[in-house]
């Protein structure tokens, strides 16, 4: 999984300007229009992490049979599960879509340390985790954890290309 998708580092690339796109949105005053962006850009984001994958050269395509795959399909039964929780409440508290959705990405992030074997993600899960929380606490504005997500993506890419050679 490692050798195949980069270390996941374009998958990470690609979610981190997700969720960029759609603090964007939200920042701009469009909460409705910034969840769909979140939707739908989270729907490609491995497709892009594939193809970012075979830009630099990887094969984007794990080895028939690696038990890790089952692992990342089963685990984005949680993205799921946390749309279905974070839309609800969005209705009940406006502010807490992307907060849940840090929480629910960050839990799953934790999983990638198995299918990585990187620790990387274990601190890139923790944060969004601390995102989530952060946001519930202090009572941030709805955009503020979509833009933070964002941009700590895209950092902790960088880090996982470095280590990933």
């Amino acid at each position: 999984m490692r050798e195949s998708y980069y270390g996941g580092g374009p998958g990470v690339i690609a979610s981190g300007l997700v969720w960029l796109a759609s603090g964007i949105v939200a920042w701009k005053g469009e909460a409705m229009t910034s969840m769909l962006v979140f939707f739908v850009g989270g729907m490609l984001i491995h497709p892009i992490g594939i193809m970012l994958s075979k830009l630099i050269g990887r094969s984007g395509k794990h080895e028939k049979g690696n038990p890790l795959s089952t692992l990342a399909l089963e685990s984005t039964i949680l993205i799921f599960i946390g749309l279905f929780i974070a839309y609800t409440v969005f209705h009940s508290v406006g502010d807490w879509f992307y907060v849940i959705m840090a929480m629910i990405i960050g839990s799953r992030y934790l999983l990638f340390q198995s299918m990585y074997g990187m620790k990387i993600y274990w601190l890139l899960g923790a944060l969004f985790i601390l995102i989530g929380f952060k946001g519930i606490f202090l009572a941030e504005p709805f955009h503020y954890p979509a833009i933070s997500g964002g941009v700590m993506e895209l950092l902790i890419a960088i880090v996982i290309f470095v280590k990933t050679k």
